[in-house]
């Protein structure tokens, strides 16, 4: 059976997990192949830099950000974006309060505790 969220995700009614300190998420929408996560960020919080299989494509909705792909590093504020393919390091340092809208190919199990 192929999961799926409901067509509809309103914010107000979706939970908040809270992965790590000064950061929070929710899973704004998902089938199997596709993710979508909103995830806001304290000023000084940190993403710790990981790796997982998912292919992951990543709004600046606002804040700023410092973000490590692979080797490289770069600040990126507001209406930027970056890309990270299966596999490689990365992680954010928040330099300003902010959000992030994450999309996942494909979709992360784990966010859904199943």
């Amino acid at each position: 059976m192929e999961l799926q969220s409901k067509v509809f995700i309103l914010g107000e009614d979706t939970a908040w997990e809270t992965p790590d300190a000064g950061v929070r998420r929710q899973v704004m929408g998902y089938d199997e192949p596709l993710m979508l996560v909103k995830v806001e960020f304290q000023t000084g919080a940190v993403g710790a830099v990981h790796a997982h299989p998912h292919r992951q494509a990543s709004y600046v909705a606002s804040g700023k950000f410092e973000v490590q792909v692979g080797g490289e590093k770069k600040t990126l504020g507001a209406g930027d974006g970056f890309f990270v393919a299966p596999d490689v390091p990365h992680g954010v340092l928040c330099l300003e309060s902010g959000v992030l809208v994450d999309t996942f190919n494909p979709m992360r199990r784990d966010f859904l505790g199943r």
